[in-house]
Formats: structure tokens, C-alpha cells, sequence
């Protein structure tokens, strides 16, 4: 059987960005994308879709990617490559609800290889609450984890750790949310095909739509207070902290001169830095603050 090439891999990735899209907009039932086209200065390009101000998502960002250039010694050694011609490929994307109780959730696909033949797969997914609800935390990691031990026991465990370690605010001391999976550098091997690791890969990418149609209608009708909007502000700068300086695709795009505005597309369209805050003893936040961390078993908590 024919291993997929690249052009085949960015195809399946932009199918998944239309599948994506469509799905997203029924769940919200007001909002549509727009759709930007854009290239690339080294070659190829991309699609950028934007939601704002939706029924349920505030801004929600479905980011296609397929491009080419050479690594700079910047990107090389930020992702442990040689300097050399590379083609990339993924979809990325971000949603932030405007109720405080319907989370923020992140999803990403990629493949990245060289000239030299050196190819790898990365992605992940990731949910982000505001409140933490441990019922929904283990819905969410319940449905990850189905996925992965469809393709490998061992997946789920590996990455649900790596995943603890990557989404992590090291000057705050907290996860960034209840964190899900994260994989990088993943190849083909004695059990795995390429073609097993890009099905993997996209059945990731339509767990996306499923977990978080469900999450939307679980929380979107709740009420909310303006407390409860400004805490939701807060955590949002939590998320903006760790995307600028932490994230590697983001990191990536900057330092490859890449597309600010598609590359910027994950930050929430307002934050909020509160000088010192600290949660009320005993409130749902300091609840949910004390829940931010990581190793937490997530598929067995409230068992």
C-alpha cells in the first residue's frame, strides 16, 4: 500500500477545516466563518477562518496551513532539526465561548518533514475551563482516550503526560486547563504505519467537533455574573501568558516571519490582567484554581 505523501496529508487536513466549520457553525446557530486565503513568502499558504461575535463563541479560529520554506537557525533549533528546505502542514484551532461556563478548547494537527527525508507528526488536543467541572473533565478525557486506544493503549497515557507537562504555566505554578493530550515527533515504526499515525491524526481532528458540540450544549444556556465574566477574563490572559510564551507553533510561525494575523488567531478578542488576584477561600474559583495542576487522573475523578 502506497504510504500518503504530503500533498495527500494536506488535503485530508483541509477536508477536516471544512468539516470542522460546518459543524461549529450549527452548534452555535448564528455565527459563520469568514474565509481568508493567504500565501506563504517561501511557498504554498493557507486558509484562515474566522468566527466573531457568534451566538455562543465570542471568536472561534480554524486555521489550514500547508507551506514551505527553509528553517532559519532559529527555527531549527526551536523545534531540534537541521537548517534546511521543510514543507509544513495542519489545522489549528481555538475557541472562546462568550459564557464563562462553556470552556475554551484548542486543537492541533500537523505534519512537518524535510528534503532530507526526516518527517514527524505532532498535535493534540486540549480543554481550557474557566470553571472547572470534574464530570466534564472526565467526559472529555473519557472520549480522548477512546480514540487513542483505538490506535495504541500505550498513546493515551504517554501523551495525556505529556500533555500535563507541555500545557503548563511554569511562573504560575498551574496546568492551563485540564490539560488532554499532546504528541510531537511521532513516525512510523515497526507497528505503526504513516498511514496508521495521519489516521490517528485525523481521527483527533473530528473528535473535535464532538466533544465540544456536547460541551456547548451542556453550558451555553447557564447564567452567568458579571464576577463571573471578569474571572473569565482572567483566565483568558492565563491563556494569552502561555501561547506568547510558551507555545511552539506559535513560536514557530513568528520566528519563520509567518502570517501575524493567522499565527495571533488563538488570542481571545479581550483579557484581562488583574494586578494580585486572588480567589476567595472556599469559592468556586479558588475551587477550580486548586484543580490546575498536574498528574490529575481525570478518567477515574468523581468514581
Amino acid at each position: 500500500m502506497k504510504e500518503p505523501g504530503r500533498s495527500d496529508i494536506a488535503e485530508a487536513y483541509r477536508s477536516i477545516q471544512s468539516e470542522i466549520c460546518e459543524r461549529i457553525e450549527s452548534a452555535d446557530g448564528k455565527g459563520q466563518f469568514s474565509t481568508e486565503n493567504w500565501e506563504h513568502h517561501g511557498g504554498g499558504g493557507g486558509t484562515t477562518r474566522i468566527m466573531q461575535q457568534g451566538a455562543i463563541l465570542e471568536k472561534a479560529g480554524v486555521n489550514f496551513s500547508g507551506v514551505e520554506g527553509v528553517l532559519t537557525k532559529e527555527m531549527a533549533e526551536g523545534i531540534g532539526a537541521d537548517v534546511s528546505p521543510f514543507f509544513a502542514t495542519g489545522v489549528s484551532i481555538v475557541m472562546h465561548p462568550h459564557n464563562p461556563h462553556v470552556p475554551i478548547i484548542h486543537m492541533n494537527i500537523r505534519y512537518f518533514e524535510t528534503t532530507e527525508g526526516t518527517y514527524w507528526f505532532g498535535g493534540g488536543i486540549d480543554l481550557t475551563p474557566h470553571y472547572v467541572n470534574p464530570d466534564q473533565a472526565r467526559f472529555f478525557h473519557e472520549s480522548v482516550k477512546k480514540v487513542c486506544d483505538r490506535f495504541d493503549k500505550a498513546y493515551y497515557p504517554k501523551f495525556k503526560k505529556w500533555a500535563d507537562d507541555y500545557f503548563y504555566n511554569s511562573h504560575r505554578s498551574e496546568t492551563r486547563g485540564v490539560g488532554g493530550i499532546f504528541y510531537d515527533r511521532l513516525t512510523a515504526g515497526e507497528e505503526h504505519s504513516k498511514s496508521d499515525i495521519l489516521e490517528f491524526s485525523l481521527a483527533i481532528g473530528r473528535l473535535f467537533h464532538e466533544v465540544y458540540s456536547e460541551l456547548i450544549a451542556l453550558n451555553h444556556g447557564k447564567p452567568f455574573t458579571e464576577a463571573e465574566r471578569q474571572w473569565q477574563l482572567i483566565r483568558r490572559g492565563r491563556y494569552v501568558e502561555f501561547n506568547l510564551v510558551y507555545d511552539r507553533g506559535t513560536r514557530f510561525g513568528l520566528f519563520g516571519n509567518g502570517r501575524v494575523e493567522s499565527i495571533l488567531m488563538s488570542l481571545p478578542a479581550l483579557a484581562a490582567w488583574e494586578y494580585n488576584h486572588i480567589p476567595e477561600k472556599g469559592s468556586p474559583e479558588a475551587a477550580t484554581l486548586a484543580m490546575l495542576r498536574k498528574g490529575v487522573d481525570w478518567v477515574s475523578i468523581g468514581k
